[in-house]
């Protein structure tokens, strides 16, 4: 039996990772980005507004030395009380001009007056700050400043986001809205970027039948296919699914190498377990290597895998239990997906956590329960209560599994796990 470690880092030494493409910008969300993008101009490209208001000399204004006062006054009804100091009547300046956002048209401020500016509208010649429409009294024609404003306040200065030379995306990195504004800011409609790599789900069983047709004696759904092909879209490829490919064994041979050609790995669930999959095994083996050596975890302890063609292209063999099958995919072929997609990290983030309930294991083998994590509000720890098969049932597997949020890792040598001892724990995709 081969340990869990041997069986990943058999797998991740085949991965293939698909070339780069180009793609349009609209189109890189969520890839990985494959070049360093390096902004050519600086954002903004002239000194622009930040807020809507008035373009203006800071000195003009009050400056650092603020506003000029009037003297308080006493108040009529209560000598102790004064009035709010207000703006002497020499600091209103005229209003010459304005500036909408988009306007091409340059401007000059000349000494002691003011151009009404939009956010993002650029500034007139020789205006070194904007003074907010809040902080005045609104004048068309004339506008009284009520507080004053510092050279360069509310005004994005030219490269302020971007200089030429800066790195606006680093290669590695996943497009997300950001990123895409960055390269835009950049001035890149097109980005070279790591795709999907392709993954064909297929399954195999003389017992299976589709979705849309109602099973028969000795028949079953092919449930497996359907949950592992979403656990592969979920781990970032582009996923094909075959169906169901019982068939003479020509023909699989024929419709096996046509996926191969246009893949970089193949799942095939249903094609260990029992001796009716030797036939497909055999069939694999003409074309590639095929291991079925059991691995010591559990569940998925049935599996197999090995390359097919000349380029090599991996290939998974799960069971039809659905369970197991999403057992392999998530510790076993999500790490190769992950690996070709050129993520730096192909695990997710393990903490240690205190289980709830106690947890029963079989020796010798690595141990994958489900279960849902939380967190005390009070201490802080994390709990994690297990999704085992004695709470559920064998009928509600893949529903107790539905309702994990992590997968518990017990060593080969845990046996028995108490409430409040304290297990490693897998973060998975959270439930919304």
């Amino acid at each position: 039996m081969r340990s869990v470690e041997e069986q990943l880092q058999t797998v991740i030494d085949t991965a293939v990772a698909p070339e780069p493409i180009r793609v349009a910008l609209t189109d890189a969300l969520g890839l990985r980005c494959a070049e360093e993008i390096v902004a050519t101009r600086q954002v903004p490209g002239f000194a622009q507004a930040a807020v809507d208001g008035f373009a203006v000399r800071a000195v003009d204004v009050g400056g650092t030395a603020g506003l000029r006062r009037r003297a308080p006054e006493p108040d009529e009804d209560d000598g102790e009380e004064t009035r709010a100091p207000q703006p002497a009547p020499d600091r209103a300046l005229p209003v010459v001009g304005e500036v909408p956002a988009g306007s091409q048209k340059p401007l000059r401020l000349q000494p002691r007056q003011a151009v009404r500016v939009a956010t993002g509208a650029p500034l007139p010649t020789l205006a070194d700050a904007v003074l907010p429409l809040e902080w005045t009294d609104r004048g068309r024609k004339r506008v009284t400043p009520q507080r004053p404003v510092r050279t360069g306040d509310f005004v994005r200065k030219p490269g302020d986001d971007i200089q030429p030379g800066d790195v606006a995306v680093r290669q590695g990195t996943v497009f997300g809205p950001a990123q895409i504004g960055l390269a835009a800011a950049a001035g890149r409609d097109k980005v070279l970027v790591y795709p999907r790599p392709r993954v064909t789900v297929m399954s195999y069983g003389l017992e299976l039948v589709d979705l849309e047709r109602d099973p028969g004696l000795g028949q079953v759904f092919d449930i497996a296919s359907y949950a592992v092909a979403a656990a592969a879209e979920e781990a970032g490829a582009e996923v094909q699914r075959a169906g169901i490919i019982n068939a003479e064994p020509r023909r699989m041979r024929e419709t096996i190498a046509g996926y191969v050609d246009k893949s970089e790995c193949i799942i095939i669930t249903g094609a260990v377990g029992g001796s009716g999959a030797a036939a497909i095994q055999d069939i694999l083996r003409e074309s590639g290597e095929i291991d079925t050596t059991r691995v010591a975890m559990h569940p998925g302890s049935v599996q197999g895998f090995g390359v097919l063609g000349d380029e090599r292209i991996p290939v998974f063999l799960l069971p039809s239990n659905p369970v197991s099958a999403l057992v392999i995919a998530e510790m076993i072929v999500r790490p190769l997906i992950r690996r070709s997609f050129g993520a730096p990290t192909t695990k997710r983030q393990t903490v240690r956590a205190r289980s709830l309930r106690q947890i029963e294991s079989i020796e010798g083998r690595r141990g994958f329960i489900r279960a849902r994590l939380m967190r005390d509000s009070e201490s802080g720890e994390y709990l994690v209560e297990p999704l085992s098969v004695l709470e559920a049932g064998p009928t509600h597997l893949l529903a107790g599994f539905a309702e994990a949020n992590a997968m518990i890792h017990l060593p080969e040598g845990a046996v028995q796990v108490r409430p409040g001892d304290e297990v490693a724990v897998e973060f998975m995709r959270q439930r919304s």
